[in-house]
């Protein structure tokens, strides 16, 4: 049976007995309401009067101007976006934008200013972001010389920075970019880099350690307006825009992390820069391949290529731009009246943009990094032979090309960052109890080997004529300081059981078959396969030795001995065949025989593209065997879930009474008010879901979009920056969440704008006085933290009520002093 019509009349909202949420509705300027005052027929059928929605607009056009968030004033509506067709509400939630609706509508242009009155009324929106700045300014660079020592990983960076100054070659875990920026800093301030930045030590009147700090703390200063601008472009109301720039001005965490030689604050500005250019091109959606479309498409790549440069962490971010990219062309490819030829044009812009630039980006700062660090330093042994051979300083290049039986030479592992072959007079603990061997990435004497003939052949007889090492050769590598042979035997290897272990054995006389070792040529990596060439030569030729009674063969992973082992790489014996393991190929790197001639410098040249993956190879492994140390506790480091609710902070430097000190913690409120957020968040849109099944509509399309498009941002911003850590074996420390912190606060600011300042359920003043009280609080906390930033002077127990909980670390006073 067909239901009766239902006619319904547009009158007061009091005339429905079922009311929706009180949250504010938007309403549209491009709405006309019916001069006749004649009711609208909705087809809603199988409702009944008494269940159907009323709704009524009331706001004129001047009305809905005033409603806007910050910067929404004058900003014209787009119909298309708002039309409903005529169609019922239920019809209008079906025609949302998939998700990514939201944001800041377009503004255009306005005309250019008459008078300096008009100016100012045309830029009053860019007011609070200015003053905003200059207080950053001065929170930031307040006090920031107070400690004339080095502070925490000041040691570290600082002396990457002199690295760069020098143009001598290091290795660190961490890309280029923002060391790079440290040494630039100390360039402009008029530094040497004479200075080693020892953990503790006092900095000497040459090193102009105030401007470098005041350097690298803009980029904290330059967090505050970001976070303003992106929350206008999120389309936030003044008031969480306002809350938004506050909590990041007055967090002591981001605050106390700014403030010195760092990395964190140059990965927290580019992290804040591809979250703002990401709004700003989300909000040209409907306006493709204009210039302003291409431009903060190509802004957003370029600021991904940054923040991977400073810090892989910065995969985080891109992973939130990607998943943002996958829904947008998701999207456009359910659009059916977007043609062919349109779709292949968003599809390669996304590409272009958003994938290659930031490739590009990140090698061209690798490729500045090599041409800086043109000079032999610390971080050599991590690299190719060939590519330490060209740098200056260095004399492989000179070493004689063609090795021979008498030779003295180190063997490099051939596997991503490996190191040398090594050993010295400890011995193993377990197993054989036989001296140690191990692979080094440090270079000395201890990595030296003699090539000597076999036990049953003649002894090697410096007068004899020269015998050259060939593929097949079986010959006995002596360890020339301590004279013993490299050996295996069957015992299993201390880490890796399944293999061998592989020892030194013996001396000059004594010595037995488990000495010998098979050379297997793989090939060159100048002369291609080994059927092509006879001799061995130094730097290109890769080998690999078989134990010739074992038949296993030497290999070099990533397994890391304990502590007895002073944590260096494990060598054990492979039993497996597998010519493709690159961790049993080596190369001869230094070689010294005085019987043969120089070798050519010009024969050795390193491929930028081979050098680039080798040492980001390098950089993920290393990065990887940062693992807690079970047999010492470490009372800086924390877990990922003692972050949210700030468990434990963080002891930046030493800790007596007559000296300066700093506790990295952040202001309770903003982060366990934002952690909250985070909850209820989810539980809100569970709620709106459920009511959107029982067919209540409490929100118009563009407003759920909003909600959705802001909630998603936040949401999945904090979790894939937050998530990672939970699987990751590595060290953390509570600077690992403060990149996660933003996300964080920018969902507590939707949350509020969405329940208060947005919300038709409180009068303007109630929600003035709510914003009164989360401003007044800020800077309470703000005002109670501050000298955990700024710097505690005196006793600490003078400060026992700023600990925040009472498991802090910061009144230990067995804690590990920097």
């Amino acid at each position: 049976m067909r239901p009766s019509e239902v006619t319904l009349n547009f009158g007061t909202p009091q005339d429905s007995p079922r009311t929706s949420s009180d949250f504010e509705e938007i309403h549209y300027p491009h709405y006309q309401p019916s001069s006749q005052g004649q009711p609208e027929e909705l087809p809603l059928h199988y409702m009944s009067e008494e269940t159907t929605r009323r709704r009524v607009h009331q706001h004129s056009e001047l009305q809905y101007s005033q409603q806007q968030p910050a910067g929404y004033a004058d900003y014209p509506v787009n119909p298309a976006e708002h039309d409903d067709g005529g169609k019922d509400v239920y019809a209008k939630m079906r025609q949302s934008h998939g998700g990514l609706g939201g944001g800041r509508p377009r503004r255009l242009p306005p005309p250019p200013p008459t008078s300096v009155r008009e100016f100012i009324s045309q830029n009053l929106e860019h007011i609070p972001p200015v003053f905003y700045t200059l207080l950053s300014c001065w929170t930031r660079f307040h006090g920031i010389g107070k400690a004339d020592v080095v502070v925490w990983d000041e040691a570290h960076f600082g002396k990457f920075g002199s690295h760069y100054l020098k143009r001598e070659f290091y290795f660190d875990v961490h890309p280029p970019l923002g060391k790079m920026l440290v040494g630039l800093a100390g360039l402009l301030s008029g530094y040497n880099g004479g200075f080693e930045f020892k953990s503790g030590e006092k900095y000497p009147e040459t090193v102009p350690y105030v401007a470098m700090r005041v350097m690298i703390a803009t980029f904290g200063v330059a967090m505050v307006p970001l976070a303003w601008y992106t929350a206008v472009e999120l389309g936030m109301s003044w008031k969480a825009c306002h809350l938004v720039a506050l909590m990041v001005l007055l967090d002591v965490g981001w605050l106390c992390i700014s403030r010195f030689i760092l990395l964190d604050s140059m990965l927290l500005f580019f992290t804040f820069t591809t979250v703002f250019f990401l709004t700003k091109f989300h909000n040209q959606r409907f306006h493709p391949f204009t210039f302003d479309w291409w431009m903060w498409l190509a802004f957003t790549g370029i600021s991904i290529g940054c923040v991977t440069s400073v810090k892989l962490v910065g995969l985080f971010v891109t992973a939130l731009v990607g998943v943002y990219t996958i829904e947008d062309l998701w999207h456009k490819f359910g659009d059916l009246k977007m043609s062919l030829r349109d779709q292949l044009w968003h599809w390669g812009a996304r590409v272009a943009c958003l994938i290659i630039t930031p490739i590009i980006v990140y090698m061209i700062t690798f490729k500045i990094h090599f041409l800086i660090l043109n000079h032999s330093g610390p971080g050599d042994s991590q690299m190719s032979s060939l590519f330490q051979a060209n740098l200056v300083g260095n004399d492989f290049a000179r070493n004689p090309l063609e090795v021979a039986i008498g030779s003295k030479l180190t063997l490099k592992n051939m596997g991503w960052g490996g190191g040398l072959l090594h050993s010295h007079v400890q011995t193993f603990p377990v197993g054989s109890l036989q001296q140690q061997v191990t692979c080094y990435h440090y270079k000395d004497e201890n990595n030296d080997w003699i090539i000597l003939p076999r036990w049953d052949e003649p002894a090697y007889d410096p007068n004899a004529p020269l015998k050259f090492l060939k593929d097949g050769d079986v010959i006995r590598l002596r360890h020339g300081p301590t004279l013993r042979n490299l050996h295996s035997h069957p015992i299993p290897a201390p880490v890796t059981t399944l293999n061998h272990e592989v020892s030194c054995y013996g001396n000059e006389t004594i010595g037995d078959l488990q000495d010998h070792w098979k050379v297997e040529v793989v090939d060159d990596v100048k002369r291609g396969s080994k059927s092509s060439f006879e001799k061995i030569h130094s730097l290109t030729t890769r080998l690999r030795f078989r134990h010739v009674h074992l038949g296993c063969y030497l290999r070099a992973a990533n397994a890391v001995l304990p502590q007895w082992g002073f944590k260096q790489i494990e060598v054990s014996c492979d039993k497996e065949n597998d010519p493709e393991d690159i961790h049993t190929h080596w190369n001869v790197e230094s070689h010294w025989n005085d019987r043969l001639p120089s070798g050519n410098a010009k024969f050795y040249r390193s491929p930028f593209l081979r050098d680039f993956w080798h040492l980001n190879v390098a950089m993920w492994t290393s990065n990887n065997a940062l693992v807690p140390d079970p047999d010492k506790f470490d009372v800086l480091a924390s877990a990922p879930f003692d972050w949210p609710f700030q468990h434990l902070g963080l002891r930046m430097c030493g800790w007596a009474d007559n000296q300066t000190k700093y506790y990295l913690i952040g202001t309770p409120l903003i982060w366990v008010g934002s952690t909250l957020s985070l909850f209820f968040g989810v539980f809100l849109l569970g709620f709106y879901l459920f009511r959107q099944q029982r067919k209540y509509v409490d929100m118009e399309p563009r407003e759920w979009d909003h909600f959705l498009y802001v909630g998603k941002i936040a949401f999945f911003g904090w979790f894939f920056h937050f998530a990672p850590f939970l699987i990751m074996d590595r060290v953390t420390y509570i600077h690992h969440y403060l990149p996660t912190l933003y996300f964080a606060v920018l969902m507590l600011a939707h949350i509020l704008d969405h329940c208060f300042f947005s919300t038709k359920r409180f009068s303007e003043k109630t929600k003035n006085i709510i914003f009164g009280i989360n401003v007044f609080l800020q800077l309470a906390m703000f005002y109670w933290f501050k000298e955990l930033a700024w710097g505690i002077e005196g006793p600490i127990s003078e400060y026992k009520h700023r600990g925040w909980r009472s498991v802090s670390t910061l009144y230990l006073t067995d804690a590990t002093e920097n």
